[in-house]
């Protein structure tokens, strides 16, 4: 059994940010997996598979680990069988990268979880790249704020790559999916 989490804020006004990447990415592996109806339980939505539970946490970003660590133990798997779908500022827009382990690197999501659970799941980071020269506000206005519209229109390729590094780490294993995700062409 595998525990796929997509992250990001609830709402419709979070909806198109880019800290809302790890729920655009994980709806898409839902889908792609045709996957039962979306329930509510563990402070967010979830559907199971056979092999695999997907959840979006519905705690805000910020204390993802309140829904991600009932979840986990809920479907009896270690940190290592989950697989944690976030955006992130240290790679350029549209890389995808696996890792497994670590720091939170400032994402208080990430943050959360590894309080929660320990820092040993596989993460799918997913480059929203950091704000361009003149952007004005902090770090946190440009996760916040949408995706502009040369990014919306590269996001679905961006989307699938993320969800194929997924299938990869469930079918392969992480290491063997590491190997070809994080290989740059």
């Amino acid at each position: 059994m595998w525990l796929v989490v997509g992250l990001g804020n609830p709402g419709k006004k979070y909806a198109g940010n880019r800290h809302n990447v790890g729920f655009m990415a994980v709806d898409r592996f839902w889908d792609e997996k045709r996957l039962p109806e979306w329930r509510e339980k563990f402070s967010g939505v979830y559907s199971r598979g056979d092999d695999v539970m997907v959840l979006k946490p519905m705690t805000f970003m910020n204390v993802s680990g309140d829904s991600v660590q009932p979840a986990a133990a809920f479907v009896k798997v270690e940190p290592a069988q989950v697989i944690v779908l976030h955006d992130e500022l240290d790679l350029p827009w549209g890389d995808v990268r696996l890792k497994l382990g670590g720091g939170h690197a400032g994402h208080n999501g990430l943050r959360s979880i590894i309080g929660r659970l320990g820092p040993d799941f596989v993460r799918v980071r997913i480059g929203i790249g950091r704000p361009p020269p003149g952007f004005r506000g902090e770090v946190a206005d440009f996760v916040l704020h949408d995706f502009d519209s040369a990014e919306r229109a590269e996001l679905p390729d961006v989307l699938a790559r993320a969800v194929s590094a997924v299938s990869a780490v469930i079918e392969k294993g992480f290491a063997a999916a590491q190997n070809t995700v994080n290989t740059r062409k």
